[in-house]
């Protein structure tokens, strides 16, 4: 396995799932005003000062290098075609978006507004991710990476 395929794929990947969950989270504070009123809740939330909250920054690029890594391990398995790609996002994201959404909705004090625009946004950036990797993985970039 290539690692600085992986990474290069897996940076590119956490970009697109960084910009896919912003656009979502846009979106929907846009459609429903009070959800935004819901992450100010410093019960639930840390401040945006908190250090610690620059962490969120850094984990869409982390999920993208982990899929990288799993795309090149399962690539073969769900096809190295656009279709593959969607396919790769959506079982990624059932396995792990719907359990940890149930869990977080019966633990946190959220609303289920948040959790279905969680994994609205989720959904969309696995999709986006392994759609990224069929696109970088195609001869004609194969080498360039």
């Amino acid at each position: 396995m290539d690692v600085k395929k992986v990474i290069v794929s897996g940076l590119l990947a956490g970009l697109v799932i960084f910009i896919a969950s912003m656009l979502a989270s846009k979106i929907f504070g846009v459609i429903f005003p009070w959800l935004d009123a819901e992450y100010q809740n410093e019960s639930i939330f840390r401040p945006w000062t908190d250090p610690l909250m620059l962490l969120y920054f850094a984990y869409p690029f982390l999920l993208g290098i982990i899929l990288a890594w799993f795309w090149q391990k399962t690539k073969s398995i769900f096809g190295e075609n656009i279709k593959g790609g969607v396919n790769f996002g959506v079982v990624y994201w059932a396995i792990t978006s719907i359990p940890g959404m149930f869990i977080t909705y019966s633990s946190f004090q959220v609303s289920l507004l948040m959790i279905i625009s969680w994994s609205v946004a989720g959904l969309i950036g696995a999709v986006l991710a392994g759609i990224v990797f069929v696109k970088l993985d195609s001869p004609m970039l194969t080498n360039k990476i």
